[in-house]
C-alpha cells in the first residue's frame, strides 16, 4: 500500500542531518528542555527518526508515535526499542490521527508542523486526542520576526523549500496557529538555531507549552 506521505531521498538526508543537529547544534539540549515534567500518556506527531524517545521521563507511562513516512518510522521504532519508556510506533498522520479522542494528557509537537499539509486540521486533531486541560508541548520553526528573512521566507516556500525539504514550510506561525486552535499558549520562548553564526530560514525557533482551553 502506498504510503500517504512519501519523500525516501529527504528521510535520509535528514536522518543524518538531525543527528548531527542535535549532537552539534544544540538541539539535544531543547528536545530535554521540551518534554521535562511530562508524565502519563502522550502522543507525538511527525516522531521522524525518534530523537525524542531518549528524552522522555520515566515518568510517562506511554509514548504513542505517529510518523508517516516508512523510512523514518522505521529508524523510530528502533529508536523506540532503546527508550527508557514504552514506545508505540504507528503509521498516520497529523490530520487524521487513529486514536480516540480524550486519551491523552500530552501531545508532542517537534519540528512537524511546518510540514503538515493542513495545518489548522492537523492542530484540531491534537487537540481532540488530549483530555480537557492537558498540554501540548510545542518546538518549532517558523516566520522571522525581522522582515528581510520573513520575506525571503514567503518567496521560498512559493518555490524550491516544500520540494527539496520534504514539504517544510518556513514561514508559518505556530504560535497564532496554536492558538486559533483553542490553545492557551501558557509558556513560549524563542530561540535559535544555531545560536551563533549564520541564520537559515529555518532558523528562527519557538519552545513552549500550551494547553488545552475548554
Amino acid at each position: 500500500m502506498r504510503d500517504t506521505v512519501h519523500h525516501p531521498l529527504f528521510a535520509r538526508f535528514y536522518a543524518r542531518m538531525s543527528v548531527t543537529m542535535d549532537a552539534k547544534g544544540g538541539v539535544a539540549a531543547y528536545r530535554r528542555e521540551l518534554l521535562a515534567g511530562l508524565s502519563g500518556r502522550v502522543i507525538e506527531v511527525g516522531a521522524g527518526n525518534g530523537l525524542n524517545f531518549a528524552h522522555y521521563p520515566r515518568a510517562v507511562s506511554e509514548v504513542v508515535a505517529i510518523e508517516p513516512e516508512r523510512r523514518l518510522r522505521q529508524l523510530a521504532a528502533t529508536a523506540g526499542m532503546r527508550a527508557e519508556v514504552p514506545v508505540d510506533v504507528v503509521p498516520g498522520v497529523a490530520e487524521a490521527l487513529p486514536v480516540k479522542s480524550e486519551a491523552f494528557d500530552a501531545a508532542v509537537a517537534s519540528l512537524v508542523l511546518c510540514t503538515v499539509r493542513d495545518l489548522p486540521r492537523a492542530l484540531a486533531e491534537l487537540r481532540r486526542v488530549l483530555r480537557p486541560g492537558g498540554e501540548l508541548r510545542f518546538f518549532e520553526h517558523g516566520l522571522a520576526e525581522g522582515r528581510v528573512m520573513a520575506t525571503a521566507q514567503r518567496a521560498l516556500d512559493r518555490t524550491v523549500w516544500p520540494l527539496l525539504f520534504g514539504g517544510c514550510h518556513t514561514a508559518r506561525d505556530p504560535l497564532a496557529a496554536i492558538t486559533a486552535a483553542g490553545f492557551e499558549v501558557v509558556t513560549r520562548r524563542r530561540i535559535r538555531i544555531p545560536e551563533t553564526g549564520p541564520g537559515a530560514p529555518t532558523s528562527p525557533c519557538v519552545l513552549g507549552v500550551a494547553r488545552r482551553a475548554d
